[in-house]
């Protein structure tokens, strides 16, 4: 996949399991990477391929999984490839602009305090600085809905905890390093939690399941507790 003016990373094409293709567009974690990523997906999603089940796009990677019986992997292999040195519109998918509305700190961001005393800042600053910015979802994964947004203000990049929890709340939202992400369920985990939302991330019974998807764009809003509340009786 070329995309015009850019220079493209050599691909790696590898079996992952017996049904599943895992393509290596390159081997870091950046915006350049992650936009040839989704366009990939975007592009063999269009081409309406026969036999591929799922499109698992990542930072730096896209996983297909596919039926063995109605495709085989070297045909796929031989499909995907030449959809991907075909040359690539300039103009790149923005995805869907979603604002989140969160109450930090207190009892839904525990870690806030940490956040803030590790980087010599008020609490009120690590709000500021978490949610001024704006957030691009890299991919979905972890556990089902579960957003990795990238990159926070190096200000109040922290690394995970040492200790993970054995719950963390559904509608968690915490840091890990240059990362925030979104709990859509309570689960284990180790991510510096510093506030919390009522959107609800997955649900099985939607199509599609959940409300973001890579490429899409986040604002964090910050709520009251009484907003917080309101929005939870909704």
């Amino acid at each position: 996949m070329i995309i015009q003016g850019e220079k493209s990373t050599p691909v790696r094409y590898l079996p992952f399991g017996d049904s599943g293709l895992l393509i290596e567009l390159g081997d870091v974690i950046d915006m350049k990477t992650n936009c040839r990523v989704i366009a990939l997906s975007d592009a063999i999603l269009k081409a309406n391929i026969q036999g591929i089940e799922e499109l698992v796009p990542t930072y730096r990677s896209l996983l297909i999984r596919y039926d063995p019986q109605k495709i085989s992997f070297e045909k796929l292999v031989h499909r995907a490839k030449d959809i991907e040195k075909a040359p690539m519109p300039t103009t790149r998918r923005e995805g869907k602009r979603i604002i989140i509305p969160v109450i930090y700190g207190g009892e839904y961001g525990p870690d806030i305090g940490y956040v803030a005393k590790t980087h010599e800042l008020t609490e009120e600053l690590v709000i500021k600085l978490h949610s001024e910015r704006q957030y691009r979802v890299y991919m979905i994964g972890f556990i089902a809905g579960f957003p990795y947004l990238g990159e926070v203000a190096d200000e109040i990049a922290t690394p995970r905890l040492e200790t993970p929890r054995l719950k963390v709340p559904a509608g968690s939202i915490g840091i890990a390093e240059k990362q925030t992400g979104i709990y859509p369920c309570e689960a284990p985990g180790g991510w510096q939690i510093i506030g919390r939302t009522t959107i609800r991330l997955f649900n099985p019974a939607k199509r599609p399941p959940t409300p973001l998807e890579a490429g899409d764009r986040v604002r964090f809003k910050s709520i009251s507790e009484n907003e917080y509340n309101a929005l939870t009786r909704e």
